[in-house]
């Protein structure tokens, strides 16, 4: 018997700009009608937790369901993974149970590793080096916000992680001006940067934010201090100029919007009047999660979209 490959949802970089696309427009549509609800009957998704979630967890449960199937949630508590077993074997395992496996973890060399042997789709809820469906409910939200995201001027500042690592990703597929703002000891990872910048898309890197929000129509944080840092007061410290406040936002075009995936440090990477301000994003980038993750649910399922 020929098995079919896995349709993987693992990162914005290898994925060609037609699937981001219809990932889209399916999420716009399910908003807009919920009409989905038989779509994934009778099939599972397992999802594996090695690094807490709130938004990721609920957002993919209630989605999953929403759409007919059921959702088993492991964490390392409820596996061998914490007793010594392989995650190949463990993976391999689960995917003979399960119909797609969402994986959430601090290391990326273990999502490489579980897409060496799946049977099934994979889709990434977060690694250390990228988090790609934040970023798809990001472009979601810029899209109903601008109707198109073309030409925009985005701007990161604060830390460059995980989420900034798929900003840049995400570059590959439409043509906005983006500029990347971290202190020079926290940039992101330069090479998913130079490989934009080999195709000719508009990013740059400073290391001023007055410079990054000047002329904005985005400006884009977040958290100073990963799950799991030891070193958060010489972070605090660093980061300090690169807070997101109502000073820097006046730099921004006067049709700025402020995001943040949450979870927020109020008083730290942004303040209060910012975070809940007219012009912040963040609760309807929030809700998007769900129907973004929905439409990937459906896309690596290979259901039809009609």
């Amino acid at each position: 018997m020929i098995h079919k490959k896995p349709r993987h949802f693992v990162d914005l970089y290898n994925i060609d700009s037609d699937s981001i696309n219809q990932i889209l427009n399916l999420a716009h549509k399910i908003k807009e009608v919920n009409n989905y609800s038989t779509k994934l009957r009778s099939k599972v998704l397992s999802m594996i937790f090695e690094k807490p979630s709130t938004r990721t967890r609920v957002s993919f449960e209630v989605g999953m369901k929403q759409l007919g199937g059921e959702v088993v949630t492991l964490d390392q508590a409820d596996t061998q993974l914490g007793r010594g077993e392989s995650i190949q074997d463990t993976i391999k395992v689960i995917s003979q149970y399960a119909d797609i496996i969402m994986y959430r973890g601090s290391d990326q060399k273990r999502l490489d590793n579980i897409l060496s042997v799946s049977e099934v789709p994979i889709i990434n809820g977060l690694t250390d080096i990228s988090h790609p469906c934040q970023i798809m409910a990001d472009i979601m939200t810029l899209q109903e916000v601008f109707a198109s995201i073309e030409g925009l001027n985005i701007s990161w500042i604060g830390d460059g992680n995980n989420v900034c690592n798929s900003w840049i990703e995400v570059n590959k597929h439409f043509n906005f001006n983006m500029t990347i703002c971290t202190p020079k000891d926290f940039k992101p990872d330069m090479k998913i940067f130079k490989n934009i910048k080999k195709l000719g898309k508009k990013i740059i890197y400073s290391d001023i934010p007055e410079e990054a929000a000047d002329n904005s129509n985005v400006i884009i944080t977040d958290t100073w201090v990963s799950m799991g840092s030891k070193d958060t007061d010489m972070r605090e410290k660093k980061f300090r100029k690169y807070q997101v406040n109502s000073d820097l936002m006046k730099l921004a075009n006067d049709e700025s919007y402020f995001m943040h995936c949450m979870p927020a440090h109020r008083g730290k990477e942004v303040t209060n009047d910012v975070i809940d301000g007219r012009k912040s994003l963040v609760f309807q980038e929030a809700q998007n999660r769900l129907h973004v993750q929905k439409a990937i649910l459906l896309w690596c399922l290979n259901q039809d979209f009609s």
